[in-house]
């Protein structure tokens, strides 16, 4: 049993008509060979009962199986990644994202992203603290222990990490101000926002500080208050100042790769475990 829908994003929802491996029931029923059988679970992208597996496990007749059959991929390339690490200590590794590459794993692929890419590089179990869009590139912390990890959402809640962005962009030039939106609160992207408060609809708060016009392009410097997804982007994009390269936000499409010049320059922040204060800048 397939949805339509599924077959449209190349998601396959199957009730298991016999028993056996994962890889033989689906053999069975999906144009797919052995080896993208395998990949795919190599990849994370099949789910068993609603929970991804990571091996050729056995599934039971009326079992229920979610196959991602056509996974977002986002492979290494050149990237040297044991280069990307900006600052380390023993609690958080700072590492200069490139753009191109998820933070974390997806729905689809729990491999190919940038927390495990540097786990690998590191030889160091990793925790996600916060995020940076696919696109965006820049300054991003990850924590070595579950402690810092903890500790340091406590001070992303608590807004007490400052955190500037540094953006080109095309279209109408803002003034230097703080600028104010809420946000629908919706899976979906590109996000929606608007001036006008509503039920349920999230505060978005940037402050411009610096904006520098050049030839083709104006460079702005962000002081980020709220950290929603797709906030600046959404933010710039509302205002008809989209991020160039930002296509989804209004800007002219420029690159085939997911690439925007939108850079997280600089990070600062008092360390919840050892009371230092940290200040990086790109």
């Amino acid at each position: 049993m397939q949805s339509e829908r599924g077959f449209e994003y190349g998601v396959k929802h199957i009730i298991s008509p016999t028993s056996g491996s994962v890889r033989d029931v689906l053999l069975s029923i999906l144009q797919l060979s052995s080896d993208e059988i395998e990949f795919l679970i190599h990849l994370g992208s099949i789910y068993l009962n609603h929970s991804r597996i990571h091996e050729n496990v056995s599934v039971s007749s009326g079992d229920y199986l979610r196959v991602h059959t056509k996974p977002r991929r986002f492979p290494k390339g050149n990237i040297i990644f044991t280069n990307c690490t900006f600052f380390e200590n023993e609690h958080f590794v700072v590492v200069n994202k490139p753009s191109g590459i998820p933070v974390h794993g997806s729905v689809d692929n729990i491999r190919e992203n940038l927390q495990s890419y540097m786990e690998e590089a590191l030889a160091q179990k990793l925790y996600v603290t916060h995020r940076l869009d696919v696109p965006t590139n820049g300054l991003i912390v990850y924590a070595k222990t579950v402690e810092f990890q903890t500790a340091f959402n406590k001070l992303l809640i608590a807004r007490e990490i400052k955190k500037i962005y540094r953006a080109k962009i095309e279209g109408e030039a803002p003034a230097a101000k703080i600028l104010k939106h809420y946000m629908e609160p919706s899976p979906r992207a590109p996000k929606v926002v608007s001036h006008e408060a509503k039920e349920k609809w999230q505060e978005c708060v940037l402050e411009i500080l610096e904006v520098k016009k050049q030839d083709s392009y104006t460079e702005l410097r962000i002081h980020l208050h709220t950290g929603r997804t797709h906030q600046i982007r959404a933010q710039l994009g509302y205002e008809k100042s989209p991020i160039i390269g930002d296509h989804a936000y209004g800007a002219e499409k420029r690159w085939d790769e997911e690439r925007i010049e939108l850079t997280a320059c600089e990070l600062e922040f008092t360390n919840p475990l050892t009371g230092e204060r940290h200040h990086f800048k790109i």
